[in-house]
């Protein structure tokens, strides 16, 4: 009987894995398709030579990650580039507001607010790596920075609209806030929308939002070459669909969502859990295309050129109507546009004098709509000639993407709702436990939630270490 078995090869499922063979367990990770990795893959999506990632990008929460700076991942050949500036929002007028790595660099650009986002972000950053601890950990009675915790949260519980208009007194100030918690999928008015964007914020100026080189499979090689290390196993194009298919093992760790768990475990739980799991809320999608280019993209303001990630939403009330619509099942003319440009940084995406670039919206789960047209002029709103640089193009809808990757349900690359409810206790208040004790939850459905950072498969593998321990005795 082996120990474990993981379900699932995502970051999280291979942070489990990891976790539990570091503990001296036998451990085997079942990945239903032929390429491991989750939402850190990379493929020629487009052309011969054009290095996409499929799915997640760009990772602030990747290199701030308590485990993965626990592990040896450059020994597996994981390099960060970091570039010039983590961030860029560009605006119709004046130049872009951006977000820098460190504070004084993004809080002097701001003008009149100047004073407001030091206020905002100074004593948070400063106990930033105890802090990021308690933010990317279960909600604990006791965190352990009590005073920087509560601080944090006097602000995180508000809407992302709210805090924006009590500290910030300029436009250029609510676009970067406004822009960087529209990473949450909530409408900004939502209460609690301002958390990620605080976390996502504090990580950018404390730790960067990098790139890894060569595209983010190497993230998913460096985690499962460090897991092979250890002595654990991985078998791939072996898709489960009840229990009963892997071998008999004394725990089982599902680096899946509720819908998925309920096909391939429902008969192993009870009827309240299972009405539990049902009632899991799921967010909106993303429309993503992948573009390859014969030039850099022209932006109007070459500023945006110095950064991996662009923001196209414009104002704060622009982005507020965008994300409120496909929260309501509506979708935005003008949507807000999630932009990455790599190649700028990394040779190695593109074949030389060419560039790869993608981006997404948010649109409502499981929309059909193409949303090919509405991205592209956002482009060209801020980039105009875009089209003319395009040589291909690659698009996912949500059905797209959930066929690819069955944990993006309708699109929803986050794992779920972050409502408030979903905050704290997802999928449920057991957490990463379940009604029957040997198996346990280790996807971004479980705390801290999305994000390529392996937190949620680490804690879930804490859990899974205690119950062996007692199960021992």
């Amino acid at each position: 009987m082996l120990d474990a078995v993981v379900i699932g090869s995502g970051p999280n499922g291979l942070a489990a894995a990891i976790t539990l063979a570091q503990a001296g367990r036998e451990v085997v990770v079942y990945e239903a398709r032929n390429v491991i990795g989750g939402g850190v893959k990379s493929a020629e999506l487009t052309l011969p030579g054009f290095v996409h990632d499929v799915c997640s990008a760009v990772h602030p929460l990747g290199i701030a990650s308590p485990f993965f700076q626990s592990l040896p991942l450059e020994k597996y050949g994981l390099e960060w580039i970091h570039p010039p500036v983590p961030l860029a929002h560009p605006l119709d007028d004046g130049p872009p507001v951006r977000l820098e790595r460190s504070l004084e660099t993004t809080a002097a650009a701001l003008g009149a607010d100047e004073k407001a986002w030091r206020n905002l972000f100074c004593s948070l950053l400063r106990s930033w790596p105890e802090l990021k601890r308690d933010l990317l950990s279960p909600l604990k009675l006791f965190p352990s920075r009590p005073v920087d915790m509560a601080n944090f949260g006097l602000h995180a519980l508000l809407s992302a609209s709210t805090l924006s208009r009590l500290c910030f007194s300029t436009p250029r100030a609510r676009a970067l806030f406004g822009g960087i918690a529209a990473h949450s999928t909530l409408p900004l008015t939502l209460t609690a929308s301002s958390a990620i964007g605080l976390v996502l914020a504090l990580a950018g100026q404390a730790e960067g939002w990098p790139l890894p080189r060569g595209g983010s499979q190497a993230i998913a090689r460096a985690l499962a070459a460090h897991f092979e290390s250890l002595g654990g196993r991985i078998v791939t194009s072996m898709p489960i669909s009840f229990l009963a298919q892997i071998p008999p093992s004394r725990v089982t760790l599902l680096d899946l969502t509720p819908r998925q768990i309920l096909k391939i475990a429902g008969e192993r739980l009870t009827p309240a859990f299972r009405a539990r799991l049902q009632k899991y809320r799921y967010g909106p999608g993303v429309f993503k295309i992948d573009w390859a280019l014969k030039a850099p993209i022209p932006w109007k303001s070459p500023e945006c050129a110095t950064a991996a990630t662009v923001h196209l939403g414009g104002t704060m009330e622009e982005m507020i109507v965008s994300e409120q619509a496909c929260w309501q099942g509506e979708h935005a003319e003008k949507p807000y546009v999630l932009l990455t440009q790599p190649s700028l940084f990394d040779s190695t995406r593109a074949p030389a004098g060419r560039h790869t670039a993608w981006a997404y919206c948010h649109v409502p789960n499981g929309s059909p709509r193409g949303y090919t047209e509405p991205i592209e002029r956002q482009v060209e709103r801020f980039a105009p000639g875009f089209r003319d640089v395009i040589l291909a193009r690659h698009v996912l809808d949500p059905e797209k993407l959930e066929a690819q990757n069955a944990n993006l349900v309708g699109g929803d690359i986050g794992g779920g709702a972050v409502t408030l409810s979903q905050l704290f206790f997802r999928p449920t208040r057991a957490l990463y436990s379940t009604s029957d004790p040997s198996i346990f939850i280790c996807s971004s459905a479980t705390p801290p939630g999305g994000g390529v950072h392996g937190m949620c498969g680490f804690h879930a593998a804490q859990a899974a270490l205690r119950y062996l321990a007692r199960a021992k005795k």
